[in-house]
């Protein structure tokens, strides 16, 4: 992020759907935003959330390979972005424990977040989510903070891009981002 040489480098961001589905409206989202953004913008969507060893405190987190990498990409990105479903009015268990792994080290301080939502009445999760990572020391970016009625759809990856009422919403929220940083 910032400016080089009379270039501007990308902003970076790391995506990450907490779904593990194939079909997940989560991972849809993020790919339709990949496809949205100006090239002022890098996203790159997390592939390894289901690699991704149960949390146990009593493991040595630096020795474990997926989590390394996950720790790692979340520092080198310039923002985070997390999609994820409601499960039983509470955060997707791979996205909770993706967010276990991360409590213990300083990847999520300070760092710019944006929580997506594919269904506005999944608000349980998204009111988890944002306990989680405010306690986490994220910096949420509240503007860019967006629901999407994506649920029952059926819309895929180019069906959101392609919706005007869906691109609007995700070009003003990466206007937003881009204000932020």
């Amino acid at each position: 992020m910032g400016y080089t040489g009379g270039m501007h480098t990308p902003l970076s961001i790391l995506a990450i759907a907490g779904s593990l589905r194939a079909a997940s409206l989560n991972t849809a989202l993020l790919r339709a935003i990949a496809k949205l953004a100006p090239a002022s913008f890098d996203i790159r969507i997390y592939q390894g959330l289901g690699t991704l060893p149960l949390f146990n405190p009593d493991l040595d987190a630096d020795s474990l390979p997926g989590v390394t990498a996950l720790r790692d990409a979340i520092l080198a990105a310039d923002v985070l972005m997390l999609a994820s479903p409601e499960y039983a009015h509470g955060v997707s268990g791979p996205m909770k424990n993706a967010l276990d792994w991360m409590v213990g080290n300083e990847s999520f301080i300070d760092k710019p977040l944006v929580l997506l939502n594919a269904s506005p009445r999944a608000t349980h999760a998204q009111a988890a989510l944002r306990e989680t990572v405010g306690t986490m020391s994220a910096r949420l970016i509240d503007d860019a903070c967006i629901s999407l009625p994506l649920l029952g759809s059926g819309l895929d990856a180019e069906g959101i891009a392609a919706d005007p009422a869906l691109r609007q919403a995700i070009l003003g929220m990466l206007q937003c981002v881009r204000s932020f940083s």
